[in-house]
């Protein structure tokens, strides 16, 4: 055994290592070989496709396959994520259909539903693109393992990032945990080709195994409580080229400054898309560097931006705790406040009383989505101000984001906690009066999702609790604030400095 870093392989030293003469192996069996199986899990897409587009060059027949299997992970899909799933695999469905194919659909776990599928086909051959949370890791590795012991034609692809966590390190060869520098290194290698295309055929089965309906999955909630995320998104690959187009034509001109802006069309939106593999990196991020007319300084923004999603998945790599653990070891005895449940469901119901607060809650109840800015905004204010565990705000989150992504979830709220890497300082306290009045100063945003301050004007709509009169009573019309944010600020330093008496300066 020689330690081989085959192109497209997985991650741990173990399944790195094969015998010598494993290329030549399994270059001919591939030849020999009839079907493949392709497992779709969040790459429903069939452009720039790398585990499919390499079944179609290797076998004679292909079967796209998708395996509900969430019984055990603790990370599950939330109820809008699975919204989205079910029509984005609608939309898979109906996109293998029109080239002569279709999509497969099992119940899992997944390691007993594939194996019963290679047996029921004689597959000789099961690609799939990675993903990188800890749980499908481990268990895609154990497969592969068997699989290959089997004499199964295995492999994996890189699908979903444009730099995998592995291959780039500090220069002590170790993982980054500050964004500067593990940017500067990664954007250097940003592959340069072009996506590949969508496949013109599809290389059915002569015979095709059996098919749950979609709908047998039941992704899609019994109460409609989801139709006003349809208004906004269109899931599915269509959806997320026709999301990128709008996009290079409009909102990127302009990008490093409106991005800040939640009441104004300024951003992709392109999150969710990403996510469900939809569309790929590649594509987003070749598609915003050619976009028409767009300066250079806008599409350097963005692109930044899509660097983050990469170093999200950096750190829940090489730190697969941080889901439920701070990456700084010390934040685990923070004391939070006691008896924070009734704030916390006055946050989750957007009913604080601060209005730029409120508008981010409900406009993610109300489209599965929230404008960046305001996503740090409600999350400094419920782990400062109400001073509740990030990891509560997580769950929500997870829960209620149609681009619920464990990596990105999880980095954004220990950013916001001040416990994970390259986060902003604990003592960083947003002030989300002024956050409102600096980036929805007319506040259109908050009349957008706070109707009931609608009459007030765009001086008085940022702190309505000053304000009455003109048929508004405030405690009456609209919540007073559940905590006073000068106050509850310095609770939050004065908690900080419990913990680490280092820590005593603070800046807004």
């Amino acid at each position: 055994m020689i330690p081989w870093r085959m192109p497209g392989n997985g991650s741990t030293v173990a399944d790195r290592t094969v015998p010598y003469f494993w290329p030549f192996f399994s270059r001919s069996a591939r030849l020999m070989s009839s079907t493949a199986i392709v497992w779709f899990r969040r790459d429903l897409r069939l452009a720039d496709n790398p585990a499919l587009s390499a079944a179609l060059k290797a076998h004679t027949s292909v079967i796209p396959v998708f395996m509900a299997d969430d019984a055990d992970d603790p990370w599950a899909p939330g109820g809008a994520s699975m919204a989205w799933l079910h029509r984005s695999l609608i939309a898979l469905n109906a996109a293998l259909s029109r080239l002569g194919s279709r999509l497969i659909v099992r119940d899992g776990p997944a390691d007993n539903a594939l194996d019963a599928m290679i047996a029921e086909t004689g597959a000789d051959a099961v690609y799939w693109n990675r993903l990188y949370d800890p749980h499908t890791r481990r268990r895609d590795e154990t497969l592969k393992r068997r699989w290959r012991e089997r004499g199964l034609d295995a492999r994996s692809f890189n699908g979903n990032l444009l730099i995998e966590p592995w291959e780039v390190e500090t220069g002590t060869g170790n993982p980054y945990k500050v964004f500067t520098p593990f940017w500067r290194n990664a954007s250097q290698r940003i592959p340069g080709r072009e996506p590949y295309t969508k496949p013109r055929n599809l290389k059915p089965p002569t015979k095709w195994p059996e098919t749950l309906p979609i709908e047998a999955l039941a992704l899609a909630p019994r109460i409609r409580w989801d139709d006003g995320f349809w208004e906004v998104f269109t899931p599915g690959e269509e959806g997320a080229h026709a999301a990128l187009r709008r996009f290079r034509r409009g909102a990127i001109t302009g990008y490093h400054e409106m991005r800040d802006v939640p009441a104004d069309d300024g951003v992709s939106q392109l999150s969710a898309h990403l996510h469900f593999g939809e569309i790929s990196p590649l594509a987003v991020w070749n598609g915003a560097g050619s976009a028409p007319g767009a300066p250079p300084v806008d599409v350097e923004h963005f692109q930044r931006e899509l660097g983050w999603r990469e170093f999200a998945h950096h750190v829940l790599y090489h730190f697969d705790r941080t889901p439920t653990e701070p990456l700084n070891a010390k934040y685990r005895n923070f004391p939070w406040r006691d008896g924070h449940e009734p704030l916390l469901a006055a946050w989750q119901r957007g009913q604080t009383g601060i209005p730029l607060v409120d508008a981010g809650m409900r406009q993610l109840w109300q489209t599965g989505w929230m404008h960046n800015r305001v996503r740090m905004v409600v999350a400094s204010f419920l782990v400062k101000n109400i001073r509740a565990p990030w990891l509560d705000g997580a769950r929500w989150f997870w829960d209620t984001l149609v681009d619920g992504d464990l990596a990105s979830n999880t980095l954004g709220w220990q950013w916001a906690a001040g416990c994970g890497a390259d986060a902003a300082p604990y003592f960083r306290v947003f002030n989300p009066v002024l956050q409102s009045k600096k980036f929805d100063k007319a506040g259109d945003y908050i009349r957008r999702f706070v109707p009931e301050l609608s009459q007030l004007d765009s001086k008085a709509i940022h702190e309505p609790w000053l304000h009455s009169g003109a048929g508004f009573s405030p405690g009456k019309d609209y919540p007073l604030p559940i905590v006073d944010l000068k106050t509850s600020r310095e609770e939050a330093l004065a908690a900080l400095a419990a913990l680490d008496p280092s820590k005593q300066s603070a800046k807004t």
